[in-house]
């Protein structure tokens, strides 16, 4: 199970490696701030679009064979990324780990599942997530501690002899098998997205990590307007509040049972996550970085309680309602990631914050509704034939 957590934290983490140094990298190549942020988008969109279409391709593959040949070929885009001059050339690089990506975690998840035992389940995904989350905040901390010490590009140098090792470790571990990941099946989606639960929840869904996108995304450069001290190490410091995540994921069902069910936790966490923004618009490094802690445990608390509360709700078909969740969660991400920073360029640092405070409000809404239509329904149905 070390090697899987190692290579998990190892795989967010090239996912947003490249944050802290988006305001250098927009200095060096003389790009606008929202093509700089392109390199986040750009490996989010096939993130939104894989759970729906990896399923054929990945069909009975060995989970541990994916994994170690996906992890070989992060780790060669990873020192191209050293290498590459032009910046046509990082975006290139960036959508191949961005397809990458998803098979990675696909493999994980599936052999984490493989070769853990049922009683043993809970607490093994638990570890999983808490590693999805501190592979988050590495990425963005240790590439803005090797820029300062270094240079940007060594970031992904040693991000790629990390994968290095990761590969050599998985070479040693027992083979699960195949994935046995079910081929989607367009009747199926149109019949989960019928639901009215699993529709409120996914526009939901969308609507927060749009907003916890843009924000992650656009925080550097925040953070630069705000001081002239604010290197790459500092910036990467400031995503600190992302380990906030963690305690929230493990303790949700607590949190549950002390606020009185997940739909009052889902309408609070989005409620808190409305605070945290208004925290944010204050003009000050430490109102930006408070804010930061309050804005991750709200959003990662949200995240926790809308998957559970979701698959409470839709016992059937959980490749596909899971799927669904994962597209419109990473497709949130994609266009968060970069449309808003365009608010941002016209209307400065207040309006980019106005925009997002109406799709949040959007968000808390649909929370609201999401509780009034699950209360009418008998959770675990059969869903309807089209």
């Amino acid at each position: 199970m070390a090697a899987i957590l190692f290579t998990t934290i190892l795989t967010l983490s090239a996912l947003y490696v490249p944050q802290p140094l988006l305001p250098v990298l927009t200095a060096e190549f003389g790009i606008t701030r929202e093509t700089a942020a392109l390199l986040t988008t750009i490996a989010f969109v096939p993130l939104s679009l894989s759970p729906l279409f990896y399923g054929a391709l990945l069909e009975a593959v060995s989970a541990r064979r994916m994994l170690r040949l996906a992890v070989l070929l992060l780790a060669v885009s990873e020192v191209l990324m050293f290498l590459v001059e032009p910046f046509a050339g990082l975006m290139t690089l960036r959508l191949v780990q961005g397809l990458l990506i998803p098979a990675m975690l696909t493999s994980l998840m599936t052999y984490t599942s493989q070769v853990t035992a049922k009683s043993d389940m809970a607490r093994a995904m638990a570890w999983y997530i808490a590693a999805t989350i501190l592979g988050g905040f590495a990425g963005r901390a240790l590439s803005g501690l090797i820029a300062s010490l270094l240079h940007w590009r060594f970031s992904f140098l040693f991000l790629g002899a990390g994968l290095l090792v990761a590969w050599f470790w998985l070479g040693r571990i027992a083979d699960a098998g195949s994935l046995k990941i079910t081929r989607p099946d367009k009747h199926l989606i149109a019949r989960v997205l019928a639901e009215p639960v699993a529709r409120t929840a996914y526009a939901m869904v969308f609507c927060f990590f749009l907003v916890f996108a843009a924000v992650m995304n656009y925080l550097p450069f925040r953070l630069t307007e705000l001081s002239s001290n604010a290197s790459e190490f500092r910036i990467g410091l400031a995503y600190s509040g992302y380990l906030m995540g963690i305690a929230v994921s493990l303790n949700a069902v607590r949190i549950h049972r002390l606020c009185g069910g997940p739909e009052r936790v889902m309408i609070g966490g989005l409620a808190m996550f409305i605070l945290a923004l208004l925290v944010m618009t204050l003009p000050q490094v430490t109102a930006l970085v408070g804010g930061m802690f309050l804005l991750c445990g709200a959003s990662f608390l949200t995240h926790a309680t809308a998957t559970g509360y979701l698959n409470r709700y839709m016992t059937q078909y959980k490749g596909v309602v899971n799927g669904l969740y994962v597209s419109f969660y990473y497709g949130g991400g994609a266009i968060g990631s970069y449309l808003p920073g365009y608010a941002y360029r016209g209307f400065g640092w207040g309006g980019f914050i106005a925009v997002l405070l109406v799709v949040l409000v959007i968000a808390l809404l649909l929370a609201v509704h999401l509780s009034r239509t699950a209360a009418l329904l008998r959770p675990g149905r059969e869903l309807p034939d089209l």
